[in-house]
């Protein structure tokens, strides 16, 4: 990977590709924590120097602070300065509509115990239904704990983006939105980028390899269907099918595959490229295990793609169905196909 990061805000460099941390939490098999500090430090050594993780990813903070505690052991002071540990302030469902401000102070000081740490780098702030008051003033008591220093940076994940608009007018300074986003799913396409690029608000991208759908393992694959191995081969499942079924979907990992056969690549890093080029885009965010896929991770910012490669590829993308509504609207109703699948209450078990 390329030395130079990206400057999200002054005093703030963070690594084009994050090493997500969701993989390392429940629902996608048994994790060494002991491995999973060496493989982490493994990514820092590699040029990966921003780590992604949240407050409901169960037993993830802690993994993350094992391993901060080793890279300032092993690495010394100016590593450890280089480092950037985000993670998510992601209330329950049900404390919604009860939040107090020393709900959210209880939860960022239980994040720095975890990470072991005096400030958190960033907090990305999620709030599950906008049907329920109280989003605007949670983000403000956040923006209060960044003014008293436990936060450097405040940013969010998964708003849409009338409510990034309504976060913004309120004077909550977001730094950065987490989303969904890859070639399968354009939603922030739609509304979010314009709207981020308004306020100077930079996206970090998740999903960009839908899972490990975008691989050399799915192509000319049979269509999967239930029981999937994870909860990630499941959740993005929904979105091939959305975005024109399996038979499409094959069509454009021929295509990436093509185009990484000319550029030595494979195709997720090709897949990942692609996110990371769009408009506000500051980073992708590319979860895992172990390290299996370390040395393609670290190839993304730097795979250079012709505009022959983007023509083929965008000639498959133009015979898709968009994803219905803007960020996160299929996510956001229970009921529906996306919603049913998600976990709404996390908190007390991470805690």
């Amino acid at each position: 990977m390329s030395a130079a990061g990206f400057l999200v805000r002054p005093g703030y460099e963070i690594s084009r590709v994050i090493r997500g941390g969701w993989q390392l939490a429940g629902g996608h098999g048994n994790i060494d924590r002991m491995q999973a500090a060496e493989d982490l430090l493994a990514c820092f050594d590699a040029g990966i120097f921003a780590f992604d993780c949240a407050d409901i990813y169960t037993g993830v903070e802690e993994i993350y602070g094992a391993f901060r505690r080793e890279l300032a052991r092993r690495r010394g002071r100016e590593a450890l300065a280089r480092l950037k540990l985000q993670t998510k302030f992601v209330p329950d469902l049900d404390l919604l509509p009860k939040i107090t401000k020393s709900d959210v102070s209880a939860v960022i000081d239980q994040s720095l115990r975890r990470l072991g740490t005096e400030r958190l780098d960033l907090v990305q702030f999620h709030w599950w239904d906008y049907r329920i008051p109280g989003c605007v003033e949670t983000a403000l008591w956040l923006d209060e704990l960044r003014r008293d220093g436990k936060i450097e940076l405040v940013g969010g994940t998964n708003f849409n983006a009338a409510s990034v608009e309504a976060l913004v007018a309120a004077g909550v300074p977001l730094a950065t939105m987490q989303v969904q986003y890859s070639l399968i799913d354009l939603r922030p396409q739609k509304q979010l980028v314009a709207t981020c690029r308004r306020h100077a608000i930079h996206l970090l991208c998740y999903g960009a390899a839908a899972g490990g759908f975008f691989s050399e393992r799915w192509l000319g694959a049979p269509e999967p269907g239930e029981p999937f191995e994870n909860r990630s081969l499941r959740k993005y499942k929904l979105v091939i099918d959305d975005f024109g079924g399996w038979s499409l979907f094959q069509e454009l990992l021929v295509a990436l595959r093509r185009v990484g056969e000319r550029r030595d690549a494979d195709i997720a890093t090709v897949a990942s490229r692609l996110v990371l080029d769009r408009p506000m885009v500051a980073a992708v965010i590319i979860g895992g295990r172990n390290c299996d896929h370390l040395a393609s991770n670290r190839r993304i910012p730097d795979v250079q793609l012709t505009e022959q490669d983007r023509t083929e590829i965008d000639a498959v993308l133009a015979r898709a169905r968009p994803l219905e509504g803007d960020v996160f609207d299929l996510e956001r109703d229970r009921t529906g196909r996306h919603g049913s699948i998600m976990k709404y209450n996390l908190n007390a078990t991470a805690a």
